[in-house]
């Protein structure tokens, strides 16, 4: 935050090209490929507010593994039901953009809760079948808030999986390490 945006932009600039070249082995995090393909990015996020700039950066690593074929810090397979597409802004900035196949699709889950016929795809079943078991006597009038709040909790992990510093000792360990090098 500054009222001076050359400042901020001098600030991001050196941030992108400390992170392009950081590895952290411990949380994953590596800048290159063994053959030299280089996997790291900044999204900025600008803004003013009154007399100020504001500099939002989201790192990005763009790395694979064989556990996480999609990206190790994309949308993990077991929330893939709901989002599987990349993160962008929107999302980092706090907004849930479900992909539009989601409408029919958990109406059939919400019918599959209510023990109604359903056509539920089979990807949604261990997720249904959780619902069911933690809500067993669920009613129509209950359903859709149920299942509404379950789709933002699973949207709440796509956005763990994506952080490149997780919300956890670990993670924030390596956030510091990260920051002082800055």
């Amino acid at each position: 935050k500054s009222t001076d945006k050359e400042l901020l932009i001098e600030a991001a600039n050196s941030v992108l090209e400390k992170w392009k070249g950081y590895s952290d082995e411990t949380v994953e995090i590596r800048a290159f490929s063994a053959d030299g393909t280089p996997h790291h990015t900044i999204t900025p996020i600008a803004r003013r507010r009154d007399n100020y700039f504001e500099l939002d950066l989201v790192l990005r690593d763009n790395n694979v593994s064989d556990e996480h074929p999609d990206g190790i810090f994309h949308p993990h397979k077991d929330v893939q039901h709901i989002k599987k597409e990349n993160i962008g802004l929107i999302e980092v900035m706090g907004l849930a953009v479900l992909p539009p196949r989601l409408k029919p699709e958990l109406a059939e889950v919400e019918r599959f809760l209510l023990g109604e016929e359903n056509q539920m795809a089979e990807y949604h079943r261990p997720w249904a079948e959780q619902l069911k078991k933690e809500h067993p006597d669920l009613t129509k009038d209950a359903v859709t808030d149920v299942v509404q709040k379950a789709v933002g909790q699973v949207f709440a992990r796509v956005l763990e999986d994506a952080g490149v510093f997780k919300r956890d000792e670990k993670g924030q360990a390596a956030l510091e390490r990260f920051t002082a090098i800055l």
